[in-house]
């Protein structure tokens, strides 16, 4: 029946290339957007309650808003009466923990482009009081020409007020700031932050900053100066850069304003 719809509205299916446990993403051509486009699934009902009536319209509400160069554009949102749900977006060529692991770690100079767009697309969602709660490696999208492309708003939430504080655990303990493990109401637009640090971290090192097999054990090691293997050169001043992304203390930890304006990405 789904084939049957979406190739009446001019898709045609390819292969999947994500799955979750009630979602999938497929890539498909597209006659009108004349285009390869991914298709993200939905299936409401496999999730769970609190997903299909929480997260998902405010998913579905965020991503109806944006548009930012560096932020995966969503074409149209197709209902189907079977209780699923397609969002046709832009298809990019690869992520950027794929990127990662082909190349091992990325040059600086190539790591500065992409992470300043990240930055561009995050600033851009903070000053729409938008915050992300999910920023990880496989969450920055690559096209072609390694255009950024922010994906996965399925944390994804509008904070307004000073500070804005959430309780919700989202996202992965190893790009998890030390107030979000250790269950402190936080402020989410200093949460992604820290997530850009360790992106940043893994970018130019090929590792994860933080082992993160016990997550009880986490935080103490988050507090602790950052250490750097002795198989990867990483200069100084990228070190400094990182270090000031991830400071311990949400209260000393930059805005993402503060870390668009910094000289190491100019």
């Amino acid at each position: 029946q789904e084939t049957f719809v979406l190739r009446g509205m001019g898709y045609k299916l390819g292969v999947t290339i994500g799955e979750g446990s009630y979602s999938k993403v497929k890539l498909a051509s597209s006659q009108k957007h004349n285009a390869e486009v991914a298709i993200k699934i939905v299936d409401r009902k496999k999730a769970p309650n609190d997903f299909v009536h929480k997260f998902l319209p405010r998913e579905l509400t965020l991503l109806r808003g944006v548009r930012h160069d560096n932020i995966v554009h969503v074409h149209e949102f197709i209902e189907i009466s079977n209780g699923r749900l397609y969002i046709v977006m832009e298809a990019a060529a690869t992520d950027l923990l794929l990127k990662i692991q082909e190349v091992n770690s990325i040059p600086v100079d190539q790591a500065k482009k992409m992470f300043s767009q990240i930055v561009n697309a995050v600033n851009y969602l903070h000053q729409n009081n938008i915050v992300h709660r999910d920023m990880k490696c496989e969450n920055v999208l690559l096209t072609r020409d390694n255009q950024v492309k922010i994906t996965d708003f399925g944390f994804g939430r509008f904070a307004t007020g000073y500070p804005e504080l959430c309780s919700t655990y989202c996202g992965s303990a190893a790009y998890a700031p030390p107030e979000v493990l250790l269950g402190i109401p936080y402020d989410p637009k200093k949460s992604d932050v820290w997530s850009l640090g360790v992106i940043l971290y893994v970018m130019v090192t090929g590792c994860m900053p933080y082992d993160d097999s016990n997550v009880s054990k986490l935080p103490r090691t988050q507090r602790k100066a950052l250490v750097y293997s002795d198989n990867v050169t990483v200069e100084e001043p990228c070190r400094q850069f990182i270090a000031y992304l991830l400071q311990f203390s949400p209260s000393t930890r930059p805005t993402i304003q503060d870390v668009a304006e910094q000289t190491w990405l100019q």
